[in-house]
Formats: structure tokens, sequence, C-alpha cells
């Protein structure tokens, strides 16, 4: 049995506590709580700013709200890019919970090894990661499907080019944050990519969205924008300008067709090209918009300036005799030759026969700042004034400084350089009544107003002699056109190799034809540059030439120009070898 404790007998239940100390631990215990009222009303009324803040750090987000980049059109309203949805997706890896089956099926979804989505997730201290971005909606909504946690989705939105390589050196391209890298998409970022818009929210450790908070401030859309460009004409010049690059085993080509009316440029190609939604591995040889860039000493494309300015001084008249027996002709002992002996021509014959002799003895009638300044007029030794970007100058030098043999070489496209967007633009002093138009690659039905460079007489007089440097017995035969009277002058320039021109063994050289059609009226104005052709023509009005006539009636005939001739003129004989 038990025995009964007596808790009274313990002499420490038997002594008497002081009042005054119960009291004393009932305050305390009053105290704290005060204390801890007084802190939360701190908190939850006077303070309330921190920690509102602190909280907001913690949980609260701004969500971008991705603005809808504007359209480009052709100056017929075709698409030349758009932005199309295109979710993204990413991942908190320390919440991924899915299978092996569930992995493959991913990776399937998303053309990705199996392997590179586990390396993403396999550091579970990140709170992000990208698995993949930009995929189609479709692809999307299947991913969806699979349910995994801890795989999410975030909107954006991707370009897409229905005119692919064709116009790609035109509009360029985005990159992934849909910000424009090349051509108009760049020159032209500001306007078509708009301004976001932004919402605050409040989200929970998962990410996931729990409410709104404060105002939503919506996305401003981007502005549509209306090219010059014509999306036929881009995709025939394109095609062509291809094909006679791998015909004659050429290096690279460019073409460019301006509006001899409004100035505006309705094709600008260049071939190697590339697709704009295929970008892995692209060369500065694909990228570059050659027919801006590259600039090149245009040979006897110059000698229309040459012999206009003579004819606008009154020095020669079209009729004029110019012997150029024997064929060549020397400067302070520098000996300047044609291809082949022209005998005694007249200056309309000088420019049909391309001859070097003919067009040094006119040049050789002037004072050096007389060609400069009509040059410089022209535009050429000037950054061409077109919102795009990598337009050069090409190099002009001071007339000053030209020494008898370098004002010679001048005068048939030596010594000076030029890009071809710059000769296509220098020939509307011929095609616009001897004004030199603005250019724009902006829609724009207004007819230009340009600087008045020579007169109309001058400038008529040029467009015949054009018409016969492309007729029978000239060097540009082949771009006559069925159907339509063309003007035009070919030209074949020696490429630099090092410091000289190298020999007859490994000479390299460019071809280019520039013209205008109707020769009466002109409506259009193409250029066309063959870079290194090697496979045994090289001559321009071999190579470019053909390029020119296939683009030209096909632009006519886009624009709605009705023919002003007939026929095809016959050609005669073959095409008159160039002098260089």
């Amino acid at each position: 049995m038990s025995r009964s404790v007596r808790y009274t007998s313990s002499p420490l239940l038997a002594s008497r506590t002081p009042v005054w100390r119960s009291k004393f631990v009932v305050g305390v215990i009053a105290l704290g709580f005060v204390g801890l009222a007084a802190r939360a009303a701190y908190i939850q009324v006077v303070a309330n700013d921190f920690f509102q803040r602190q909280g907001e750090v913690r949980f609260a987000r701004t969500l971008d709200l991705p603005a809808n980049r504007g359209r480009i059109l052709d100056r017929n309203g075709l698409i030349l890019a758009s932005s199309v949805p295109a979710p993204s997706i990413w991942a908190i890896p320390e919440d991924v919970e899915m299978d092996k089956t569930q992995l493959q099926r991913l990776a399937k979804l998303l053309d990705m090894p199996a392997a590179d989505i586990s390396r993403k997730l396999a550091n579970e201290d990140k709170t992000f990661v990208w698995i993949k971005r930009q995929v189609d909606a479709a692809v999307a909504k299947q991913i969806a499907e699979l349910n995994i946690k801890g795989i999410y989705q975030r909107k954006e939105y991707k370009r897409e080019y229905p005119e692919g390589e064709s116009a790609v050196h035109v509009v360029g391209f985005t990159n992934v944050e849909d910000n424009g890298q090349e051509g108009v998409e760049l020159t032209f970022n500001k306007e078509l990519a708009g301004r976001s818009g932004s919402r605050r929210v409040i989200k929970d450790r998962l990410g996931r969205v729990v409410e709104d908070v404060g105002d939503q401030t919506p996305p401003l859309e981007g502005k549509d924008l209306q090219l010059s460009i014509d999306s036929k004409v881009q995709f025939f010049a394109y095609q062509k300008l291809r094909e006679s690059v791998l015909e004659h085993k050429a290096k690279a080509g460019s073409v460019v067709v301006l509006d001899a009316v409004t100035g505006e440029v309705l094709a600008l190609a260049n071939y190697p090209s590339y697709n704009p939604d295929k970008r892995r591995n692209l060369s500065g040889e694909q990228l570059r918009n050659r027919a801006l860039t590259d600039t090149f000493e245009p040979g006897s494309v110059m000698k229309p300036f040459t012999i206009g300015l003579a004819l606008e001084t009154k020095r020669v008249t079209p009729q004029t005799i110019i012997d150029t027996t024997p064929g060549r002709i020397t400067i302070t002992g520098s000996t300047i030759s044609d291809s082949h002996p022209n005998g005694v021509l007249t200056v309309e014959g000088v420019m049909q026969k391309s001859s070097n002799v003919g067009t040094t003895k006119i040049a050789m009638q002037m004072e050096p700042r007389e060609m400069w300044d009509l040059f410089t007029q022209a535009g050429f030794g000037q950054k061409p004034q077109i919102a795009f970007p990598g337009a050069v100058s090409g190099r002009l030098r001071p007339y000053k400084t030209w020494r008898p043999i370098e004002q010679a070489t001048m005068s048939y496209g030596y010594g000076l350089s030029a890009s071809l967007f710059q000769m296509v633009r220098s020939y509307t002093v011929f095609s616009h009544d001897g004004q030199l138009i603005p250019v724009t690659l902006t829609k724009n039905s207004e007819p230009a107003v340009g600087v008045q460079v020579l007169s109309p007489r001058t400038a008529s007089q040029i467009r015949k002699m054009l018409q016969m440097a492309a007729g029978p017995g000239g060097t540009g035969q082949k771009a006559q056109t069925m159907g339509y009277s063309v003007g035009g002058k070919s030209g074949t320039a020696y490429k630099l190799i090092g410091k000289n021109y190298g020999t007859d063994k490994n000479r390299k050289y460019r071809g280019w034809f520039v013209g205008m059609a109707p020769i009466d009226n002109p409506r259009i104005v193409v250029g066309v540059m063959i870079d290194e052709p090697s496979a045994g023509k090289h001559y321009g009005g071999e190579v470019a030439a053909p390029v020119f006539s296939e683009t030209v009636q096909q632009t006519l005939r886009i624009m709605g120009v009705q023919p002003d001739m007939a026929v095809r003129p016959q050609i005669v004989a073959d095409a008159v070898e160039e002098s260089f």
C-alpha cells in the first residue's frame, strides 16, 4: 500500500509567498502583452509602408505585357514580316516532377535531346530556367497537356518572314527579344516595337499569380510600316540574279530597281543570301547587304557623266568627231588603251563603243574641278540619304590632288569607288531630266523633286546615247527587252588584288550594267553587278545585261507600263567588248 503524500508538509509549500511577487509577475506578463500590442499597432499602422515593401519584394512582381510588333508590308499591302504567338517554356527546377516517359515526350515536342533538358534542370538551387524560347503555339498546347509540375509557359511573339531569302537584305530580322538586328527591322525598330505594358501581381512560391494589385498599364502596339518594295519585283529580280551568279560561277551579285519618277526602291537583292528563320552558322558573305555596303571602281558606267559634262559645257556636241586612232593614248608616261581600235568616232560613237581613248580625249578638255563638281553633285563620295544601316559613301578624292593620268582614268571609272546603289541613283540624273532625285524605302506615290545637275536637253542626249550603247553595235546589246526600249551602260572593272590589278593569269573582274526604260519616258532605273564571274565570261554586257533585260521586262509589266515597241530589236552581232 502506497504511502499518502502530505504536500502541506513540504517546507517550500509551507512558506508564505509575498503578495508583491505575484503582482510583479502578473504585471510583467501584462506589460509584455501591452508591448506586443504596441508593436502590432506600430507594424500595422505606423510603419506599414516598410513592411508592405518587404512583402512585395518577396511576393509581388511586375509582369511585362509585351506589345505586338508592327507588321512590315510591301507597297501593295502584302506581308513581308509579322509577329505570331510563340510561347516560351520555362521551369522551376526544384519543383519539377516528371517521369522518364514525360521527359521523352517533352524532348520530342521541343526537338531537343532529353539530356539537354535534364542538364538545364539539374541545378535545383535555381528558381527559374529557360527550357526553350519561342515554340509553335500548337507545340505549346501539347506541352501544357502533359501537365508536368514545375514546367510553365510565358506568352511571347516571334517574327515570320514570308518572302524568305529573297527580301531578307531589305527586311532584316529581330533577335529572340524581338529587337531589330538588321535591315528595316533595325532602322525602324522604335516605330515597329511599340511600348510594352505592365501588370502588378502577387505570386506564390510556385510562381503562380494569386491576385492583381494596382493599376494595369496596357501595351502600346507597334505601328505597321509600308515599304516601297514590290514583293513580286523583289522575288523575280532575286531569282534572276541568283541564276546569273550560279551560271557564271561568280562570287556574288546585287540588283537594285528604282522608280525613276518617285525615287522609290522597288527591289534590292543580293546573292548569296540566307533564310531569316534559320540563322545558325551565318557568315558575313551572306549577311552583307552588298548593294549598299560594298564599293567598287565603276569602270565604263561613269562615261555618261564625263560626256554629259562635255555636252553641258558645249565643248562637244553628239556629232563632234573624236579620233581614237590607233586605239591608245599616252598621258604623262602612262598608256590608256581600247580593247580594239575604233578609228574615228563621233561623241555618240564613243559612248556606243565604250572607247576609253575617246572618253579620255573628251575629259582632258575640262578642268579637274569641273569633273569633281559634277561627280559630287551626282552623289559620288557621299553617303546615300536613305534610312538604312550600312550605306557607305564610296571614295572621290579632292580634285586638287588629281594628276593628269588620274583625271583621265576617272573619266572612265577608275580611281574612284561607288556602291551599286549609288550608281543606280546617279543615273536618275539622266532618267529624270537632269535631276538627281532623293530615294526612299517607304511608299511614296508623289513624284520626286531633285537637284538639277544637268539640263533636260543634255539628259535627253545622254539617254539617246545610252540607247545606242544597248543597241546593235553597242556593248550592252543583251540588255534589250521584248516590247520596251531600253538604254544603259555596261561596265567591266578590274578588281584590286593587294595593291594592283593582278596579271592575266589571276585577274578578277566585276561586271556591271546600269540603265533605264522606256527610254523616252523612263519609269525605272535598274542596276546589276556580278562579282568575280569565272565561267569564261566576265564583261558586264554578257553577265549583267541579261539580268537587267529580264528584270526590266517583268517590272514594267507588273507596273502596268504599256510597251513602246512592237517587237524586240534585232541584235545583229555579238556584243562589242568593252574597254577597261
